[in-house]
């Protein structure tokens, strides 16, 4: 039943474009988180360039004679080093990150769930369509996303490269784009867009299947009910499982986007993801794959809001 024009516009704003409201909402939320989790994002995108095997084809010496660093002492290493302000490098096209990629997963699951899927005649949503809705708004989310993350991860690393006596590559975060751009062109703004969106689709899964599970079993099982502890153990399990889902995926994308580059802006170090999984694993081991998993856990842990069945987290 439609309402009349006139008690429409006298209705609270998210009432009359819900939407558009949660867009907004999702993105403040996303904002706050970004800043105060930052830091652990940073140490983790330095970890999963530690020790870059695929150098070694550039002459690059700079990976043997730096010693290998675990969480803290990098994180130590940056304030020493660099200065504390430093753990908030590439900070900005964090939050443009984050705005697009949370608004935009959260309005693409709602008209999934909504329009494409649709709840059941009791009105309940079952799992298999929460998971599978959670995983394509998280691909689409996060395509749209790419040109920031991108922008994101190399100012990360300016820091890195100015102590290892490199030329700086970006003057900010417009010139940074500005450059992409000019280099590469639109295509190159989504470089590493593949495993980024292989990296959201399985830490969606990972987070909506496992904090269902759980938290029903926990229900049906145990004494607890549904309460905010209840809330906390899922999203407990649900980040840990995220996490090493999503971390192999993350690795990847991380060095394909922050890569040295020709001219026509092609990887000097990796032709595809496929390759940069190959020279990872035969040139670092296995384990390499799972470079800066403790902050990337953690980060995921401190950035859990509360939120209804449609997002459990803004990851």
């Amino acid at each position: 039943m439609s309402v009349p024009e006139d008690e429409e516009r006298l209705l609270p704003l998210a009432q009359r474009w819900p939407r558009a409201s949660k867009f907004l909402l999702s993105g403040c939320a996303a904002t706050v988180a970004e800043l105060a989790t930052f830091p652990l994002d940073l140490t983790k995108t330095r970890l999963q360039m530690q020790g870059e095997a695929a150098l070694a084809r550039l002459g690059d010496s700079a990976r043997e004679s730096a010693p290998y660093r675990g969480m803290v002492r990098t994180a130590l290493g940056i304030v020493q080093e660099e200065g504390f302000l430093k753990l908030w490098q590439g900070v900005t096209p964090a939050i443009y990150r984050h705005i697009v990629y949370s608004g935009g997963r959260m309005v693409t699951y709602e008209h999934l769930r909504e329009v494409v899927f649709g709840k059941t005649e009791d009105k309940h949503y079952p799992l298999w369509k929460s998971v599978i809705g959670g995983m394509m708004a998280g691909v689409v989310g996060q395509f749209l996303a790419n040109p920031t993350d991108l922008v994101k991860v190399q100012m990360q690393m300016e820091g890195k490269r100015k102590l290892e006596g490199k030329p700086l590559r970006f003057r900010g975060v417009h010139h940074a784009f500005a450059k992409i751009l000019a280099e590469g062109g639109v295509r190159g703004l989504w470089a590493g867009w593949v495993p980024n969106i292989q990296r959201a689709a399985l830490v969606n899964m990972g987070d909506l299947t496992t904090y269902d599970t759980v938290k029903h079993y926990l229900v049906l099982n145990t004494p607890l009910e549904d309460n905010i502890m209840t809330h906390g153990l899922s999203s407990f399990c649900s980040g840990l499982v995220a996490s090493i889902l999503g971390t192999p995926a993350d690795v990847i994308k991380s060095r394909i986007m922050n890569q040295p580059r020709d001219k026509q802006g092609r990887g000097l170090l990796y032709k595809s993801s496929t390759d940069c999984l190959i020279q990872a694993v035969q040139g670092e081991g296995f384990m390499s794959l799972y470079k800066g998993f403790l902050p990337s856990w953690l980060r995921m842990q401190s950035g859990w809001i509360t939120q209804d069945e449609t997002q459990h987290s803004i990851f």
